[in-house]
């Protein structure tokens, strides 16, 4: 594999621009994060993103665009749901590692994954877990985090049905989200409000490097999630709210 000096220099531009500081040592966890998205997904699909310009850029830079906002504060607890290869929650570990961080995922082989990640990097306080968010929705982590975050890509009316149980009252959930964020806005508000939430504002991010447009929709819990929320799994996705 070809010396990856060059993109982690652009990654630290990238940094610079967005007003983010990182020492060296979460720089090298980048680095090595890098290297195993890399060489993984040679054997299996993690990302359709395979240049390391690109996963820099769209990945590790956009993940962390969320870190200007002010919304994550030390000892909160933070799910990241649909995580796939570990976007945002690992971009958010490494550079926060005072939260608190689940990454759940329907597929066994990307938790695997993202196992082998937590124990590369030596993360604590992270855990990799297995399941379907309809179901998850239904256990103990249900209303029980401070923050939920997601870039899965499922349009905002089903993911609220996704997040938002999984929020303690006055939590927030933080939707990554690209042009079409206000479209997807409409489309969810009866999602939105038949969960408990209510919509805060879409903030226009900076993602260095980037020509697409980068957005993250922020909702808030008000009140309890009505139980028969979220519906069986594949119900939200086939008949969304």
């Amino acid at each position: 594999m070809k010396n990856l000096s060059s993109e982690m220099e652009l990654f630290k531009n990238g940094l610079k621009e967005m007003g983010i500081e990182m020492d060296d040592f979460k720089v090298e966890q980048f680095g090595k994060y890098l290297y195993l998205l890399i060489e993984y997904n040679k054997k299996i699909n993690l990302t359709a993103i395979t240049e390391p310009r690109e996963i820099i850029i769209q990945h590790f830079l956009d993940s962390l665009s969320v870190m200007s906002m002010n919304v994550l504060h030390t000892g909160m607890r933070i799910l990241d749901v649909g995580s796939g290869a570990g976007f945002p929650g690992i971009p958010i570990k490494i550079a926060a590692p005072e939260l608190d961080v689940t990454l759940l995922d329907a597929s066994q082989k990307r938790v695997t994954f993202l196992n082998h990640v937590i124990t590369y990097l030596e993360l604590e306080e992270i855990t990799a877990v297995h399941g379907r968010a309809e179901e998850f929705g239904h256990s103990e982590y249900r209303e029980a985090f401070d923050v939920v975050v997601s870039r899965a890509v499922a349009p905002l009316r089903v993911l609220c049905e996704y997040c938002i149980p999984f929020l303690r009252s006055g939590g927030i959930f933080l939707s990554y989200k690209g042009p079409g964020a206000l479209k997807e806005l409409e489309d969810a508000k009866n999602a939105i409000d038949v969960l408990g939430g209510s919509f805060i504002e879409i903030k226009s991010v900076n993602v260095p490097f980037s020509e697409k447009t980068h957005n993250i929709v922020v909702i808030r819990k008000e009140k309890m999630t009505p139980d028969r929320y979220p519906r069986s799994p594949g119900k939200p996705q086939k008949s969304p709210l």
